[in-house]
């Protein structure tokens, strides 16, 4: 156990590790991460490993596009193979009010250099021949988008870090957050005491907690998502992008030979339980009937549950707290965090160093609740 940090972020996942990496390759001094469990074993080994830039509002946009520049230098930067694949993002769409709404998205994105665009239905199947075109009215395509290998960002981003200075704590558990009025003095951890007086929460869905033991309110709650994988798919195209039905949330993507996939379900009720179930199966099943029938015919070989950070507008909670001196916090990102995860340690990065981040993330500062001023995203699947 160390005796003192300049800053401690709890959490070990893409979010901790890459905040962890930011500082230390920074030249800040003492930078402990703590994980009470393995590195990546909470929401980040459960993604879908999904990254995008193709969002409704210009902040997440921002986010996402300059996480994919990360992404495609990751190797580079770490030494670490994340096995990307820029196949695309493709939003399928069977609704005119969507079709409105993704078309304005699409200005914007391409107003940020986002190279996105409608396409109509022939060519959506074009790219992606396992979907049906009944009911389809328009897709929304970007080529830079694709999809990775979450544990593997992680791993990378933890050597890395290690490699500029940065401690990294397994299997310890914070027991609370010290403090002497509004100044973090300590963390105190099952394995022993850290002196510090900056607190960076990266704990996802376990992030409400962390922040109770600061005074701070994160409003976060854990929301159970399912994973299906298959077995191996004849003839899939080597470029097949990340499909997503927008009206079910049904989506898939390649995954050695086969494919993962997985939908939203709307029974589900927060809760930290991450067993899986087959009570989701059926309105899977209706959803590939309509969009998808071809997946119907495969074989479901594994799968795996894990946890959505979700606020209550669907949107990261990232920033410093004022009730209370350092204690920073990015979490809450709804399903959002892996693919954004590289830029928002560059964020949280310069909010400790006191520089001005690439993006104003003030908007998403967790005291936009209290003064009722959410911000609901509108590409959320």
């Amino acid at each position: 156990m160390t005796a003192h940090a300049s800053a401690v972020v709890v959490g070990g996942g893409v979010i901790g590790t890459g905040i962890a990496y930011h500082l230390a390759r920074a030249g800040v001094p003492d930078v402990v991460l703590v994980e009470r469990d393995e590195l990546a074993s909470g929401s980040t080994s459960k993604a879908a490993g999904g990254v995008r830039a193709q969002f409704s509002d210009e902040l997440n946009i921002r986010l996402g596009a300059r996480s994919l520049e990360a992404f495609a230098r990751f190797e580079q930067d770490t030494g670490y193979d994340i096995g990307l694949h820029r196949v695309g993002y493709l939003f399928l769409l069977s609704t005119p009010e969507d079709v409105t709404a993704f078309e304005a998205a699409v200005r914007l994105q391409n107003s940020l250099g986002v190279p996105s665009r409608m396409i109509d239905p022939a060519e959506a199947r074009e790219l992606s021949p396992l979907i049906s075109t009944d009911g389809l009215l328009a897709a929304a395509y970007s080529p830079d988008d694709g999809h990775c290998t979450p544990e593997s960002v992680v791993h990378g981003y933890a050597a890395a870090a290690r490699r500029h200075g940065a401690r990294i704590l397994r299997h310890t558990t914070v027991t609370g957050i010290e403090r002497h009025g509004d100044r973090i003095t300590g963390v105190t951890t099952n394995a022993g005491r850290i002196a510090t007086d900056t607190v960076i929460c990266a704990s996802g869905a376990w992030s409400r907690a962390v922040g109770e033991m600061a005074g701070v309110d994160l409003p976060v709650e854990p929301l159970r998502r399912q994973i299906a994988v298959t077995a191996p798919v004849d003839a899939l195209p080597p470029r097949l992008p990340m499909t997503i039905d927008f009206t079910t949330s049904l989506y898939f993507h390649t995954e050695g030979p086969g494919l993962l996939l997985g939908m939203s379900d709307p029974d589900e009720r927060p809760g930290f339980d991450t067993s899986t179930h087959d009570r989701w199966i059926p309105r899977l099943a209706d959803a590939m009937r309509h969009r998808a029938p071809a997946l119907l015919d495969l074989r479901r070989t594994g799968g795996w549950a894990g946890l959505y950070e979700v606020t209550p507008d669907h949107n990261a909670l990232i920033g410093e707290a004022t009730s209370v001196s350092r204690f920073l916090y990015a979490t809450g990102f709804s399903g959002h965090g892996f693919l954004q995860g590289p830029a928002v340690g560059e964020v949280v990065r310069d909010l400790y160093l006191g520089r001005v981040p690439f993006v104003d993330v003030s908007p998403l500062s967790a005291g936009r609740f209290v003064a009722g001023a959410p911000r609901p995203e509108a590409h959320r699947v």
